[in-house]
């Protein structure tokens, strides 16, 4: 939504790995097309493999399903590596590999919180809120869920949420009376607005901890840090995708969070399928994208649904939407406002234009 609405950072400045800084709009590449690299989440059948050297038990094989990361597309060649221990459980709907993205976003948020069992921990609605709400709970915590949306707060009361509150004026104090005026021990901050994270600050009591997990954008006008941030010395904490809590680095790493969030799913523990309110073919995401603007009370996860031609080059690895296990194509992948794609996946083969490695096919 950062993308349809204008405001990414990624759309005016570039962002530099080496210094970790993001450089003015002189060194931005203009967008060309195909959109390369857009993409959040994705599903699909592995269609062609090529061995790699060495040979590995999770290596996928012709005609798995597998979960990944490769850009919204209909098709796509990826490194085999790159699909180890991604294939998806065979009891499961291929639309639960959606959440793979969105589960490890939400395991990192709690890792980072460092709750269990005895803390309670104030969380907003939404899907990712959601599912960091029922991650919470398994974790052994008192869930207090914050939404101004009846369909959120319906889902966290099902997902174990203690209490559900209405984000009124009242609500801080309405927190402490739930917390006997100790206040929360720790709030997971998802929205990415200022107003959502000047209330996780207000949610928690003294020496509290705030993970702000959402991705904000522009300036934070309104945003108090001389109130309850300076007099109760709350700890703010970022949480991002791309790395994990310091004080885990020995033990997790990002493919760990979303192995991780595929095994809870796959053991049941989180059931995602109720998550997904609506889906649009591919060539209506115009229509999903607007209506997640304007309407955006009215869905939580929606699905982009792709249909798949094959158009790749024999000699490369490639992916295409997933199975057609009743005669029909399927949704398979997710983007942040949670579309999904199906997709294929084969390894790639010497003097593939895109990739020189084994790989796979994904459709």
């Amino acid at each position: 939504m950062t993308a349809y609405r204008g405001t990414n950072p990624y759309l005016t400045s570039s962002w530099d790995p080496e210094v970790r800084l993001f450089r003015g709009p002189q060194t931005l590449r203009p967008a060309g097309y195909p959109l390369d690299g857009w993409g959040y989440s994705e599903v699909g059948v592995v269609v062609e493999t090529v061995p790699a050297g060495n040979v590995n038990d999770d290596d996928v094989q012709v005609g798995d399903t597998v979960w990944g990361i490769w850009g919204h597309r209909a098709e796509g060649v990826l490194p085999a590596t790159a699909l180890r221990g991604h294939r998806l459980a065979d009891h499961l709907d291929p639309v639960a590999g959606c959440f793979a993205r969105v589960g490890a976003i939400a395991l990192n948020a709690v890792l980072a919180a460092d709750i269990g069992v005895g803390a309670t921990v104030v969380v907003g609605q939404g899907v990712i809120r959601l599912l960091a709400t029922r991650l919470s709970v398994l974790s052994g915590a008192r869930v207090l869920a914050v939404d101004g949306i009846d369909l959120r707060l319906d889902r966290a009361r099902t997902f174990g949420a203690e209490e559900v509150l209405q984000p009124d004026p009242e609500h801080a104090e309405r927190l402490r009376e739930i917390t006997g005026s100790a206040g929360a021990d720790a709030a997971i901050e998802l929205s990415g607005t200022y107003a959502g994270l000047g209330s996780a600050i207000r949610a928690v009591g003294a020496d509290g901890r705030v993970v702000a997990a959402g991705f904000y954008q522009g300036s934070a006008d309104g945003l108090r840090l001389g109130d309850e941030f300076h007099h109760n010395r709350v700890q703010v904490v970022a949480s991002q995708i791309g790395s994990v809590p310091a004080r885990l680095t020995a033990r997790w790493d990002p493919p760990r969070l979303h192995r991780t969030a595929m095994n809870v799913i796959a053991r049941g523990d989180i059931d995602v399928l109720p998550l997904v309110t609506h889906r649009y073919p591919l060539s209506r995401a115009h229509e999903a994208y607007q209506a997640l603007d304007e309407r955006g009370a009215e869905a939580l996860q929606v699905v982009l649904e792709m249909s798949w031609h094959s158009s790749v080059c024999r000699n490369s690895t490639y992916m295409a939407p997933p199975s057609r296990r009743s005669g029909r194509l399927r949704p398979s992948g997710a983007t942040p406002l949670s579309s999904c794609e199906q997709m294929e996946t084969l390894p790639s083969r010497p003097g593939c234009r895109s990739c020189a490695a084994p790989g796979a096919t994904v459709s």
